[in-house]
This record gives structure tokens, sequence and C-alpha cells, in this order.
């Protein structure tokens, strides 16, 4: 079996599975947030007179509306926190960063775990050797309930990496760099598996970056196999990663078809709006103007792509009447990266700081663009009118390439800056 089928085989209490079966499996967690969250199950759940089936296995993290910029958006965290307390959900996490990084680095994950995510990220768990897939308020009201969810078992596509990053260049530019070749359906809504070289040479959190945007190639889960470094940081992180060698793909396993990719040429991407599989080489892409850099979301504003950042921004400026606005990730990565002086690196150039959260990612609260802007993030999406006004336009790149288009104040190579 795939590792895929091995975590679904378990989670359904049977030995194997096959793909197309459909299949009930138990839910090792549960993972929601302010926005789909309390707000949309707390009134079927009073309806239906039910409560959280275990709240232990819930984590709820209040993310989007957080910090809270109206009294509707207060309103939404306020009930927020009255379900927790009414649930007694201990993994409650208010205001401490963006789901996607909160739960692995409170040590919620580890290897072999069934478990679903109210929000299209939640893949992100992949890079833990779990089986995690986003799901709607409707469905995640039915598990909470019940601990329980069908699944039709999906086959399980290889996408394998040779060679190393090169500087100036990271596994956000792996991700773009897919979308461009395969297309946002390229994952079939199946499951995808990152193996090779590459990926055995990746940290977590850039492998969090490939699995994250699995959803953006349109798969249902992004999974990488466990290993010393999984297991090193979830025991760092306070969790257990148990018998993580037993999650891995059998060397007979069948895969749906297996697609090669090599980082030997591979440049930084940006990917012009509004899809991630308009990316190209950014010397493809043409002079563009930018009015707003953002470094933030699930994607892009974890420690190592703040370390990115203030690689190119040490010593440097924002371009005059531009602006670079940063969004931590967590408030563990804020924490850290004041420590390390990288904060002090973006204040001195000239950055605007935002608390950790959500941020503008999906146009909630403050650094949302105006008519007609243009931003160049290090989001993963860049959907017409995700990040404010309809009109407005937005470009992916990595936080190498976003750090240093912002010290020239348009779409640059970060390799130029970073040898200077």
């Amino acid at each position: 079996m795939t590792l895929a089928e091995k975590i679904i085989a378990k989670a359904a209490g049977r030995d194997n599975v096959e793909p197309g079966e459909i299949v009930t499996c138990t839910v090792d967690l549960a993972m929601i947030h302010d926005s789909g969250g309390p707000r949309r199950v707390k009134p079927a759940m009073e309806k239906l007179g039910v409560n959280v089936w275990d709240p232990v296995k819930v984590v709820l993290v209040s993310d989007h509306f957080a910090p809270c910029t109206d009294a509707e958006s207060a309103a939404i965290l306020k009930l927020t926190r009255q379900w927790a307390a009414e649930q007694g959900i201990t993994n409650f996490y208010d205001q401490q960063g963006i789901c996607h990084v909160v739960t692995p680095e409170r040590g919620h994950l580890a290897p072999g775990m069934f478990a679903v995510g109210g929000d299209s990220h939640s893949p992100t768990g992949g890079a833990f050797g779990c089986y995690m897939f986003g799901i709607g308020a409707t469905d995640m009201l039915g598990i909470l309930v019940t601990g329980e969810t069908w699944l039709k078992v999906p086959e399980t596509i290889c996408i394998n990496w040779s060679g190393k990053l090169s500087e100036g260049v990271a596994a956000k530019d792996m991700a773009l760099k897919m979308c461009a070749t395969l297309g946002m359906d390229g994952g079939g809504y199946q499951a995808v598996q990152y193996s090779g070289e590459t990926i055995e040479n990746l940290d977590m959190m850039e492998r969090m970056t490939l699995c994250n945007m699995a959803a953006e190639l349109g798969a249902q889960a992004g999974l990488i196999e466990p290993d010393e470094t999984t297991a090193t940081y979830i025991t760092a992180a306070g969790g257990d990663p148990g018998d993580w060698a037993a999650f891995c793909s059998d060397a007979d396993a069948e895969y749906k078809t297996t697609h090669e990719f090599a980082t030997t040429d591979l440049a930084p991407q940006v990917a012009a709006p509004h899809s991630p599989a308009n990316a190209a080489d950014v010397s493809d892409i043409e002079y563009t103007e930018i009015d707003q850099f953002y470094i933030g979301a699930c994607t892009g504003a974890k420690l190592n792509d703040l370390e990115m950042a203030a690689a190119v921004l040490k010593g440097n400026k924002i371009a005059p009447s531009k602006r670079l606005t940063i969004a931590p990730a967590s408030s563990q990565i804020l924490t850290a990266a004041t420590k390390q002086g990288i904060i002090e690196i973006f204040l001195n150039a000239g950055s605007n700081l935002l608390p950790p959260g959500c941020g503008a990612c999906a146009g909630y609260g403050v650094g949302v663009l105006a008519e007609d802007e243009v931003c160049l993030a290090s989001t993963a999406r860049n959907f017409q009118g995700r990040m404010g006004a309809s009109s407005s336009k937005v470009y992916l790149a990595s936080p190498y390439t976003v750090a240093a288009s912002a010290v020239a104040g348009h779409i640059t190579d970060p390799r130029v800056v970073l040898a200077s």
C-alpha cells in the first residue's frame, strides 16, 4: 500500500484498502478556526442537542478575524471563546497564529494520524506523515458529533524531486513550478506524495509549504514520508512521533502516475494574477510596479520564511513610496524572530509589522488592497479579489523574491540582491 492507503486503512480498522473503496474512518484530530468553526456549527449543535464527541481531539484556533477590526469581528471571536468554554476545548489557541502552523508547532500532529481541518489548506498536516484534508462546515458538524467520517480511498500521485535547492530558491518556487506544469487540477482530488532527494533535505517548514500548496494542485491531501527530521520536530514541539518508521509506502505500492522534477535549473518563480498556475521564471515576468509587498500566511510567514526575507533585507531599505507588510504566522515564530534580530532588520528596512494571524491573505482585517492596487505576496493564492478590492491584482512568489522586489520597488530576481 501507499502511505495514504496505510493511514486510511488504520483509521478504517482494516488490514488494507484499495483506491475507489468507500470506507468509514475514525478521526484522530479535528482542527477548526474562528471563521468556519463555532459560528457555523454552534447553532446546529444546539438545535440537535449534542456536544463534541471528544474535546481532547479538537484543536480550535482563532486566526482569521484576529485581531478584530470591527464590532462584527469582535462578536465572532467572542462566540468562539464561549463555544470553547461550553465544549471544554482545552486545545484552544486564541490569536496565537494561523491554525496550520499553530497545530503542529504545539505538538498535535504525528505520523499515521487521520485528521481533518475546516480549511482548504489543511493538507499542510501531511508534512508530518498524517493524512489530513480540508472539509466544509456541514462535514465538520458530523465529525464533531460522531468522531467519524466517510472517505473514498484516493489513488496516490507520486511527485519526485531530485537535486538541491540553490541560493535564493525555496519550496515555494517548487510549488509554483508544479502548479504551472501540472495545473490546478493536477492533483485530481487524489493524494499527492512528495519524494526524492530534494524532499529529504528540506526542513519541516519547507515541507509544510509543499503540502500546504497541494491544495493548489487540486489534491485532497499532500504527504511526505516521516523521517528523523519529522521525529525531531515533533519531539521538540512536545508531541510524540510514535512508530514513525512504520508509515511509509511499500516498495511495490502502485501509483496513479509519477511526475519527475529537478531543482538543477529551477529559478525563482512568480505567478501572475489570478492563478498560482500562471507561474514562470522571474526573468520571464514583465516589468511590474508593485504597490504592496506582503510576507504572510501559512505558506509564507513561518520562521524560515522570515529568515529568507531577513537575509535579503539586512542592510537594505524598502523602495521609496512602496510598502512591505509582514504578518508572522504565529506568536512563537514572532518570539523566535525577535530573539534572532529578524524583526529589527524588518523595522530598520521600513517594513510594517502586523500581529500573528491570517492577516490580509484572505481579505480580512488590516493590510487589504484598495481598488487597482498591485501586490506581490508570499501567500498561496492570488484569486481575483482575494486580498481586497476586486480590481486589485496579486502576484505570488517566495519570501526571497518578495523581499528583494520590495527593495527594488518592482518584481526582481532575489539572487541579484543576495549576491550584492
